[in-house]
């Protein structure tokens, strides 16, 4: 095995796991002959390599204990395949050491190729993939998406955000305001009916892939059973890709019309569930200025950190349309918290 890096022990031990004869005899001998080279990045602690061997391409996982757990990408990926998705196939696996051989779906993402020829192709099979996962969702199958996961994300933004980025306390009254919007937002995302949710259902983690079965599905290791407005507020409101607000509407009725005509539990009034979406996006883009921040200064991975004016922007946009969240839009103001992003139109990178 040609190795990247001859210092990294853990590679070491990966390239050794790929050269064992339980993966050989899987793949055959080429796999223990083939190139090993970075995939793809990630904001958590795993690591995704491509070997090119004799038999073709396969992706590797590595998700170092304790930090990183396969289970639960085994057990939902199967989840997913059930369901109709194109998720990867596991070809080997070493749950104990963290070591996945898996399916490569390819190396073009919908952020790496999405444009105004292509995007509403794309964009409709993924929405056609999120209500395949959505209509096979059982109650007790997935862990709740409950008060305490949310109330734990959305605090990820007064706690890492706020004291640890911006280096600001909250005086007493700031502090309740946050505090009121959160409980308002919070009580609207455990009204939604709940199905499955992928919980990162973006274009950076979906594939364009070469046969009929697009998008390939990745990264889908944390779902949940939880609020309906979810996945499709990622996919629309993305950490990496800005839309107006006219397509972010149109490719949100478009999901909301299929859903209805698949007998999906969404409201039959599109202003409510439209509602329901931008409360449920506001979650969740609080919850990722948070991240960002805490992998910039946890993690010391500076590049996300850079994207959150993009969420700042959202975060504006939603409580000035709403009287009830208008009190967090003026704290940003308070916290001079700037969007920084110009407005364009179709899509910005």
């Amino acid at each position: 095995m040609k190795s990247i890096e001859s210092e990294d022990l853990r590679l070491r031990e990966l390239a050794a796991w790929l050269g064992s004869d339980g993966v050989v005899s899987k793949m055959g001998q080429g796999v223990c002959e083939g190139q090993l080279a970075p995939a793809t990045a990630d904001a958590s602690f795993r690591r995704y390599f491509r070997i090119t061997h004799a038999a073709g391409t396969h992706i590797i996982m590595d998700a170092p204990p304790p930090q990183e757990n396969c289970r639960p990408f085994v057990r939902i990926g199967k989840m997913m395949a059930d369901a109709g998705l194109n998720t990867p196939t596991i070809f080997a696996e070493d749950l104990e050491r963290g070591f996945l051989l898996l399916t490569d779906l390819g190396r073009e993402t919908y952020l790496d190729v999405l444009d105004e020829a292509n995007v509403d192709a794309l964009m409709r099979d993924a929405t056609d993939s999120l209500i395949m996962w959505q209509l096979a969702s059982k109650p007790s199958e997935l862990p709740p998406y409950d008060e305490a996961v949310l109330r734990r994300e959305i605090s990820l933004f007064p706690d890492w955000y706020v004291a640890k980025h911006l280096q600001v306390s909250l005086t007493p009254k700031q502090a309740e305001t946050m505090e009121t919007v959160f409980r308002r937002v919070i009580a609207s995302n455990l009204a939604q009916a709940k199905v499955y949710v992928h919980r990162d259902f973006m274009p950076r983690n979906l594939m364009r892939t070469n046969d009929t079965r697009n998008p390939g599905v990745l990264d889908f290791q944390d779902a949940l059973y939880g609020p309906i407005g979810y996945d499709i507020a990622c996919l629309w409101r993305d950490a990496f890709i800005s839309w107006e607000e006219d397509r972010i509407i149109d490719g949100t009725v478009r999901y909301w019309e299929k859903a209805r005509k698949a007998g999906l539990p969404v409201p039959a009034d599109f202003g409510a569930f439209y509602r329901d979406v931008e409360w449920m996006a506001l979650q969740r883009h609080l919850k990722v200025m948070g991240i960002f921040a805490r992998i910039n200064y946890r993690d010391g991975k500076p590049r996300y950190l850079s994207d959150t004016p993009r969420f700042a922007r959202y975060v504006r946009k939603c409580c000035e349309r709403y009287v009830e969240l208008r009190p967090l839009a003026r704290l940003f103001d308070e916290l001079k918290i700037e969007d920084g992003l110009t407005r364009v139109s179709g899509v910005s990178f």
